[in-house]
């Protein structure tokens, strides 16, 4: 199979990219390497790929949310399906640069779905995010929830995703399965998440800022299990068959949660850190942040009867499986 992947050099894209090529798929690979956060990491991460892909891999320096630069980089290749996992990423840097999100999030998710209804591909599969559900306090968070009361800008163009890709799904009848993540997490994650923020700061004396006073949980989801799900759902396109589909279409579109299914206390991650790190975290509370959440929580019913998706890494696994990383990259 020829997949196109955007965000390649990002954190969920780099892992995905490295189990497409691991069972012989061919990968064209998309990313601005923008500078939201250290672009060294995004270059290991690409380096990393090459050394493992011989020819079956190529990867495009573009921003896919201007069109015409999209459009003639992959001009004459061959793609069969997509997996379009870039993005302007951040709930509280949406509110800081807006105008990021509204480009990458909308014009280029606009602009990957014009690509892939002209080049009549077999699927899109889209990144959407828990954030969607908003300030939802029904837990866990199922896909039939209401998701029209987003508390920051970036849930809003995730949620405007899924919309635009409806209207598609019924246009043009291009298939489609968008995922909203549940707090990823594992080895090559993201400087700016807070597995990365705390491990660095504990190593380093420094104190971390726990937000609403530590009253947090999350579904914290490992990296292995997200691309398990990610692969099964490239692997099955919606059918055109007029039923109801997970998150209410009839059209050819799917929507599923895509997490662990259990919400760990924050306070709990922590003292996890605390072990894996050696040393005692020195805690700084802060009050709850604008756009934030208290609690995620992800229903996989969906996905798991659909596809067999069966997240099996808990925390006590993947934290230090995370930090064995970190030290390791780092050279500490």
């Amino acid at each position: 199979m020829r997949v196109l992947v955007t965000g390649v050099a990002g954190f969920i894209g780099f892992h995905l990219t490295r189990a497409l090529l691991a069972r012989g798929d061919v990968v064209i690979g998309v990313d601005n390497l923008n500078d939201y956060y250290q672009v060294s990491l995004k270059r290991d991460r690409l380096a990393a790929l090459a050394a493992v892909a011989g020819n079956r891999f190529a990867f495009h320096e573009i921003d896919f949310a201007g069109n015409a630069a999209l459009t003639k980089a992959l001009d004459g290749v061959q793609i069969d399906r997509a997996v379009h996992l870039g993005a302007q990423a951040g709930v509280r840097y949406s509110i800081e640069n807006p105008h990021a999100y509204m480009q990458s999030n909308l014009v280029g998710h606009l602009n990957l779905l014009e690509l892939a209804r002209h080049r009549e591909l077999e699927h899109l599969v889209y990144a959407s995010s828990s954030s969607v559900y908003g300030g939802n306090t029904k837990l866990p968070f199922a896909v039939e929830d209401r998701t029209d009361h987003p508390v920051s800008l970036y849930a809003a163009t995730k949620r405007a995703d899924e919309l635009i890709s409806e209207s598609y799904a019924h246009l043009y009848r291009l298939p489609q399965t968008g995922l909203r993540f549940f707090t990823v997490y594992g080895p090559w994650g993201r400087p700016d998440m807070m597995m990365w923020i705390f491990t660095r700061k504990i190593l380093a004396g420094e104190p971390i800022p726990v937000f609403n006073n530590g009253e947090m949980h999350r579904d914290f989801t490992f990296i292995d299990d997200i691309i398990a799900g990610v692969v099964a759902c490239l692997d099955n396109p919606p059918p055109d068959d007029g039923l109801e589909k997970a998150g209410g279409s009839v059209k050819p579109h799917r929507l599923y949660n895509i997490g662990n299914s259990r919400s760990e206390h924050l306070m709990k991650v922590v003292g996890l850190l605390e072990e894996c790190c050696g040393r005692k975290a020195e805690i700084d509370f802060q009050p709850m942040q604008p756009g934030d959440v208290t609690a995620t929580y992800a229903d996989v019913t969906a996905i798991s009867r659909d596809l067999g998706y069966a997240p099996t890494t808990s925390i006590e696994v993947g934290v230090p499986s995370f930090v064995r990383w970190y030290r390791e990259y780092h050279g500490l």
